[in-house]
């Protein structure tokens, strides 16, 4: 009879179990005393090193938006968060944190008394959800044109006129434009966040194919609800599919409850810029804003805007004469008030951004198209701050290379600096302006100037008048007082 072999030979047991010799630690007893040291000095570092002037990140809230604020300082650029949930206690763009600078009023955030989005729909809104996310005979699809912020809020009302028509959102077409949706705004983080809303397709079904000369543009600005389901939706039903252009200042700005938190929705919430934009809006706001506070100029210096308004370049004689000539070649720009909205030039930035308060040494961050003048139409900026910075130059090597002659993409990331902004200033009230108001306040009502030294950035209610968005005003329909 063969004796078995002890347990204790076998390979496996002697592998689990046989004591392993004692190896000696690298660590000396004194280095796991300095070890936590170290760290602790670390975490304070990050805050006291960015900038000797500043005292303390503001955090006058302990809100969501807050918490995803500060974590975006430390966030790796390079994280994929395609994966991530989508959640409606943050908005698309989380912006760095603002900071307080001890004796320099000019850094003090207004007071948001309060207020926080609050996007909860109603029962009967929920209710008709149900129906209209699983629509698949009707679709719409609308072609939207122009600038960057013109386009967004062309989607905007796009996706309330499918939510009205009770149609599924083909992607919207972009027309006249270098770029594909996708190439702006992450389609597939779109879909998802308006999932319990409408239902966002991809493409029309090859069964729903339209001809593209039969684009419905007639439609009148202002118009309610009612009226868009009065003159498209037995058309949609009909045919299938409805193509609609022309939607800018369109659809009315004052709609029922829920119809305006769906605009903040996809406002603020799904129309989230596509990685790439975003990461390098993201990288050249980090290098702005680890050196400490900075504000945020928007200027509006374009030929075609001087040549639109007929207003006086502040550049000298020889430049407001070419416009001059440019206007009466171009008929349609005589009849222009050039008395009413007049952009600010350099100069007349500068002047407000001193007598609001701005230190000498304010980092500026400037943003926009090119400036009709060159750099002679931002020398006075230069020479009343001496901290002046562009993309261009905060930009590394290649970065910009790709989007040089993309002019949506551009304003893109001028959009994400100005957003993490301590302070921001337009130089005139167009679509960057409007936008950037009602973003600021609804990441928490940081701090905006104007003209009107009276306007800070605090709260302002919507009410009831014709000509103000809830994407400009978002309160009181999209946010709350907690």
């Amino acid at each position: 009879m063969v004796k078995p072999k002890s347990i204790k030979n076998h390979p496996r047991f002697v592998l689990l179990f046989t004591p392993k010799t004692p190896q000696k630690s690298p660590f000396t007893p004194s280095t796991y005393i300095l070890l936590p040291i170290t760290l602790v000095l670390a975490l304070i570092l990050c805050f006291t090193t960015i900038n000797p002037s500043v005292i303390k990140i503001h955090t006058s809230t302990h809100s969501p938006l807050l918490l995803a604020s500060i974590s975006s300082v430390y966030q790796d650029p390079n994280a994929d968060d395609n994966n991530s949930p989508v959640t409606l206690s943050v908005p698309s763009i989380v912006p760095l944190p603002p900071r307080l600078v001890a004796g320099t009023e000019f850094w003090d955030q207004p007071d948001g008394e309060g207020y926080r989005p609050c996007l909860e729909f109603g029962l009967k809104y929920r209710r008709r959800s149900v129906k209209i996310v699983n629509e698949k005979k009707r679709f719409l699809v609308v072609v939207v044109s122009g600038g960057l912020l013109q386009i967004r809020n062309q989607i905007v009302d796009a996706v309330i006129i499918a939510r009205i028509l009770e149609a599924s959102l083909v992607l919207p077409v972009l027309k006249g434009d270098e770029s594909e949706f996708s190439e702006i705004f992450d389609v597939e983080h779109f879909r998802k966040t308006l999932k319990a809303d409408i239902r966002v397709a991809s493409s029309l079904p090859s069964t729903r194919l339209v001809s593209w000369q039969s684009l419905e543009n007639q439609i009148p600005h202002n118009v309610p609800p009612f009226w868009i389901r009065a003159r498209f939706f037995k058309k949609l039903n009909e045919d299938g599919s409805l193509v609609l252009t022309g939607l800018d200042s369109k659809l009315s700005k004052n709609l029922s409850p829920d119809l305006q938190k769906l605009k903040c929705k996809v406002a603020f919430h799904a129309l989230k810029f596509a990685k790439p934009v975003r990461d390098l809006g993201n990288r050249i706001a980090r290098r702005m804003w680890i050196e400490g506070p900075y504000v945020a100029v928007h200027l509006s210096l374009e030929k075609e805007l001087w040549v639109r308004t007929g207003c006086p370049t502040g550049l000298g004689p020889e430049y407001d004469v070419i416009i001059s000539e440019e206007r009466e070649s171009s008929p349609e720009f005589l009849a222009t008030n050039s008395n009413t909205n007049c952009p600010l030039n350099a100069l007349e930035a500068a002047r407000l951004l001193k007598e609001s308060g701005a230190p000498a040494n304010a980092r500026v961050y400037i943003g926009g198209g090119e400036p009709f003048g060159g750099d002679r139409a931002i020398l006075p900026l230069k020479t009343e701050f001496e901290n002046v910075v562009t993309k261009d130059m905060l930009a590394r090597d290649g970065e910009l290379a790709p989007y040089r002659n993309r002019t949506t993409i551009l304003t893109a990331i001028d959009y994400v600096v100005s957003l993490s902004s301590d302070v921001f200033l337009p130089s005139y009230n167009g679509h960057m302006a409007r936008a950037l108001q009602g973003h600021r306040a609804y990441v928490g009502h940081r701090k905006y100037v104007t003209m009107s030294m009276d306007f800070k950035g605090q709260p302002q209610p919507r009410g009831k008048r014709r000509d103000r968005d809830v994407i400009v005003y978002p309160v009181p329909e999209c946010m709350c007082k907690h």
